[in-house]
């Protein structure tokens, strides 16, 4: 990975080594159950937790994006997102990154005025609410820039690609070009694996990962226990854990500077290993 910065409500924070990004979901049908809280005192719980096991940052999210997941009105997710960024501001104090995972600009915008967010985390990159971009340019916060087709009932039968790595670098570039005109420029991207993508398309992706650096901005990877794991190994989500770890040491080697988990201990023993792993090749390399 890159070194890279990001400004938080005015103040630079600096990452040289591969942040864990933790899942905190204020949902009653999020993919992986494991990952649902509502109540404040689990929420600031959780979050005390995951820092404990070596989190960076928090990602919070109030609107399944899985396919088939129920629609949730916008003032059902701005309640859920309050409630949830006040219990998580109470446990771990203001310090603490906190994204907020939300498609819709004006919950965007309460998120990170009023209620504590510091990030953006959009799965549409910008594609499902058009005033996306500028909300973000007028808050001055960083963004979360997935690549996805259509909407989460929708994105599956959006997978026609010439060649999806360069389709979805060319999506994700147009993008960022315009949020540069815009004046925003601490953005991370997202692939987007398993949003408009087949299985193998997935994996192509993932094979090809280092390719992301072209778009000169740090590379988020989300693939935590989903079904490009499930579907493959033929397993439920819940003893995906180990492949989930696997894949992201692999991302890591790939250039990723971000994996978004919900276990945030093996991702963070999975960093150590790596950055271990390079010093002694490095070491080896230059005769130490």
């Amino acid at each position: 990975m890159q070194p890279f910065t990001l400004n938080l409500h005015g103040r630079v924070v600096a990452y040289d080594r591969p942040v864990v990004l933790g899942i905190i979901n204020a949902t009653p049908d999020s993919f992986y159950a494991g990952s649902r809280v509502s109540e404040p005192e689990a929420i600031g719980q959780r979050a005390r937790q995951m820092l404990a096991d070596g989190a960076d940052m928090l990602d919070l999210g109030a609107y399944s994006s899985r396919p088939g997941g129920a629609d949730v009105p916008a003032e059902e997710e701005m309640r859920r997102l309050e409630h949830a960024l006040k219990a998580i501001r109470a446990a771990v104090g203001d310090d603490v990154p906190v994204s907020v995972d939300t498609f819709r600009a004006d919950v965007a915008r309460r998120c990170v005025a009023e209620w504590g967010a510091d990030i953006v985390n959009d799965i549409s990159g910008g594609t499902l609410d058009e005033r996306m971009f500028v909300t973000v340019a007028e808050l001055r916060c960083p963004y979360l820039l997935m690549h996805m087709r259509g909407t989460p009932a929708t994105m599956q039968t959006l997978t026609n690609y010439d060649c999806v790595t360069a389709d979805v670098i060319a999506e994700l570039s147009r993008s960022l070009w315009t949020l540069a005109e815009l004046g925003v420029g601490d953005v991370i991207v997202d692939p987007g694996f398993g949003f408009a993508k087949t299985l193998e398309q997935n994996y192509e992706l993932m094979s090809h990962l280092d390719a992301f650096g072209i778009l000169g901005k740090p590379v988020l990877v989300g693939v935590s226990r989903k079904s490009m794991i499930t579907k493959l190994l033929d397993i439920p989500a819940d003893d995906a854990l180990v492949p989930t770890a696997v894949l992201g040491a692999y991302a890591l080697d790939r250039g990723a500077s971000v994996l978004r988990v919900h276990d945030v201990k093996a991702a963070r023993q999975s960093v150590v290993l790596y950055e271990k792993l390079k010093t002694a090749i490095s070491n080896q390399e230059t005769g130490e």
